[in-house]
């Protein structure tokens, strides 16, 4: 059963940074390309970031282009997001998922950001 669990978010103020974390089992996490993804309050799911099964290439929606790292660690089955110079429009539900599976999400983070 694949199953990804979220961790790492929280309240913070504009300007600040948070690391998320997704654990990963039930599958090998390796072979698979993976997403975080976000949603919004009273918004739809939206895309965050791409990263490749091996980590060596990555993408970025425009609003977090330049603030947002992906990464990931094969050995420890573990994928991240790095969001420094948070707004108050980063505030969501953040979720990783397997790329092009959003059911394959977890619970979920909660990423708040205001004064």
């Amino acid at each position: 059963e694949v199953q990804l669990v979220e961790s790492g978010g929280g309240l913070m103020q504009p300007g600040g940074s948070l690391r998320l974390s997704c654990a990963a089992s039930g599958f090998t996490f390796s072979s698979y390309a993976m997403s975080w993804v976000r949603r919004a309050p009273g918004k739809g799911l939206d895309w965050v970031s791409n990263i490749n099964s091996g980590g060596t290439s990555t993408s970025y929606a425009d609003p977090v282009k330049g603030r947002f790292t992906i990464s990931r660690d094969n050995a420890r089955n573990t994928l991240y997001l790095q969001m420094n110079s948070l707004k108050p429009e980063d505030t969501a539900v953040y979720y990783c998922a397997r790329r092009g599976d959003s059911n394959s999400r977890g619970q979920g983070t909660q990423v708040t950001v205001s004064s």
